[in-house]
């Protein structure tokens, strides 16, 4: 059964003055649009491989899956992880999330910091990611580059930002730390609870 792309959870100018209305239409409608057609592509083509026995270009089709498969899913956890601000988005989080935080980053301060930084420093384009451990439960941090790159292997993605200019440049040319810190106005801190609470089971 062929992906789709999702639709966004809320109007293309819900994000704004922080993230801008074009920039919503060409990310979502036109850059996540491709990863799913290429992530549809990729599946049909390495199912062609296997009814014909066929494997000689099964190494360009894997990094295919594993790049337009990543560039889908991370988006959809994108715009999922963001809300109007004030109508949900902004503001800390709270309850166990919260809790988790202050454990494992000392402070809620302390971790936005961190993965402020984390997001600023990506070589490149790519991903900031909080994610849940679950080997040792705990939050961690991570970077990747692209998509599939830099990840860790039982890692949960909870809370992502992207980094590829496409998602920023519009509005904030090349201020990728500028755009970093307006984003966390829009962050769905309810969205990200709830995936914390999946991952842990």
């Amino acid at each position: 059964m062929a992906h789709e792309l999702v639709p966004l959870p809320y109007d293309y100018t819900a994000l704004e003055p922080f993230i801008d209305e074009q920039t919503v239409h060409l990310h979502h409608d036109l850059h996540q649009k491709a990863y799913v057609d290429g992530l549809n592509a990729a599946e049909k083509k390495l199912a062609e491989a296997r009814a014909a026995g066929d494997y000689a270009l099964v190494k360009h089709w894997s990094r295919e899956l594993a790049f337009h498969g990543s560039g889908a899913f991370m988006h959809e956890f994108y715009w999922a992880n963001m809300a109007p601000a004030g109508k949900g988005g902004g503001g800390e989080p709270t309850g166990e999330l919260a809790e988790q935080i202050k454990k494992d980053f000392g402070s809620f301060e302390a971790f936005k910091k961190h993965y402020g930084a984390a997001a600023v420093a990506v070589e490149g384009s790519g991903w900031a990611v909080l994610g849940w451990q679950p080997q040792g439960k705990q939050l961690v941090i991570l970077q990747s580059e692209k998509h599939q790159q830099l990840t860790q292997w039982g890692v949960v993605p909870l809370l992502v930002c992207d980094v590829w200019e496409h998602a920023y440049y519009l509005k904030y040319q090349n201020k990728r730390a500028a755009y970093v810190e307006a984003w966390w106005n829009v962050v769905n801190w309810a969205d990200v609870a709830a995936r914390l609470g999946k991952a842990r089971g």
